[in-house]
């Protein structure tokens, strides 16, 4: 946890500013917040809403991630990042909404080279590995679906990949000529897999029903589909389903039976939609 980011946090509790003091952050009614030893720190209020990734998920995904599957989609986010940002793009933190491990933080982080970021997951395995994603990344425990432990107009960026999504606690925290870039599967996003593998399917209408949510507040400024087919193993297979919700939904013995019938290599389709929105005046 650097001190650089606290300065755009806010006590859940109270709303308060809080500062660094040795291992913990203190705000000033007195609420304390312990810095773990891993780097990140818990702003957690309550129970969470949802289940966390657990830490099986979680290295299912850093394994399936570091291995340049999903690249083609950091690489897209990272360009569009620094295409869309506002030019003083480091004056205020670049902020991952329900980030994982990190990995697409990173790659945008490199694009702006004074900016700090901050990134938020629900899981405290994940945010342990991405507080060591990037050396200006902290890491925080917060739920995306509670009020996000920022101050008004702390980001010049949000990210918003795979992940939960609040609308209006986004404009709040986001400046007004800042930019929030969301990445959403399309339709047939690993389509090969539905059937097969018993995943779950991505409704017809998803991108009508986020532009709905999000019209109140934003104003969409660029959209663009990123689309490629994964020649995936066996390994990779089971790293996919058991990194994401779909591992809340299988049982190990027979998810294994299915992935032995595929063919190996397996041909997967990467199809996701890159959307970048302004708040609304």
């Amino acid at each position: 946890m650097r001190d650089e980011a606290v300065r755009h946090l806010r006590c859940p509790h109270c709303s308060d500013t809080m500062t660094r003091d040795g291992s913990a952050l203190r705000c000033g009614s007195g609420h304390s917040f312990d810095v773990a030893r891993q780097g990140y720190v818990n702003l957690l209020r309550g129970a969470a809403k949802f289940h966390a990734d657990t830490a099986e998920m979680v290295a299912a995904r850093d394994d399936f991630l570091a291995a340049g599957h999903y690249a083609p989609i950091a690489g897209s986010l990272a360009a569009l990042a620094r295409e869309t940002a506002p030019e003083d793009g480091g004056a205020g933190c670049v902020v991952d909404i329900g980030g994982g491990t990190g990995y697409y933080h990173a790659r945008v982080m490199s694009e702006f080279a004074d900016a700090e970021g901050v990134l938020l997951d629900i899981s405290k395995f994940a945010t342990r590995r991405a507080a060591r994603a990037h050396l200006r990344i902290s890491a925080v425990v917060a739920d995306a679906w509670d009020g996000l432990p920022f101050g008004d107009r702390a980001a010049s960026v949000v990210l918003n990949v795979f992940a939960p999504r609040n609308p209006a606690e986004l404009r709040r925290i986001l400046r007004p000529e800042g930019v929030l870039l969301v990445v959403t599967p399309q339709s047939d996003h690993l389509g090969e897999l539905v059937d097969a593998l018993g995943l779950l399917r991505v409704g017809e209408q998803k991108e009508e029903r986020l532009a709905d949510r999000f019209a109140a507040h934003f104003t969409e400024v660029a959209r663009e589909r990123v689309r490629c087919t994964m020649a995936l193993d066996h390994k990779a297979l089971s790293q996919l389903v058991g990194m994401g919700p779909n591992a809340w939904h299988q049982e190990g013995d027979q998810l294994e039976q299915r992935i032995a019938r595929l063919p190996e290599p397996c041909d997967v389709t990467l199809a996701v939609t890159l959307t970048a929105y302004r708040p609304l005046a």
